[in-house]
C-alpha cells in the first residue's frame, strides 16, 4: 500500500530519432533578404486596411496617453525635468509611428526613375 512517492524511480528509455534518410542532405538556400519568401505570401499591413487603422490607432493613442501623462506634473506647476521632457518626446515618436503605420507600411513605396 506504498504511494507513488515511496516507490523507487523507474526510468524510461528514450527512443532513437525517426530515421532521416528522406531530408535532404543539402537544405535550401535562404531567401535574400527584403524578397517575399513566395509569391502567395503577402504582407498584412499593406493589404488589410482594417488592420493598419486599428495598429496606427492604438500606437497614436498609446503616445497621447503617455505624453499627457508626462505632462500633468507641469500642468500642476511643478517645473519641467529632462525625465519629463524625455517622456513627452518618447509619446510623440509613438503617436508619429502610428501615423506612420496608418498611411504609409513598409514596402508600399517605390523608386520613381
Amino acid at each position: 500500500m506504498g504511494s507513488q512517492v515511496s516507490k523507487p524511480l523507474e526510468f524510461s528509455k528514450i527512443d532513437a530519432p525517426p530515421d532521416t534518410a528522406a531530408a535532404p542532405a543539402k537544405p535550401a538556400p535562404p531567401a535574400t533578404p527584403g524578397a517575399p519568401t513566395s509569391p502567395a505570401e503577402h504582407r498584412l499591413l499593406q493589404t488589410c486596411w482594417s488592420c493598419r487603422v486599428l495598429s496606427g490607432l492604438g500606437l497614436m493613442g498609446a503616445g497621447g496617453y503617455v505624453y499627457w501623462e508626462a505632462r500633468k506634473p507641469m500642468k500642476m506647476g511643478y517645473p519641467p525635468s529632462p525625465w519629463t521632457i524625455t517622456k513627452m518626446v518618447i509619446g510623440i515618436s509613438i503617436a508619429t509611428w502610428g501615423m506612420v503605420v496608418m498611411a504609409h507600411p513598409k514596402g508600399k513605396a517605390y523608386r520613381v526613375a
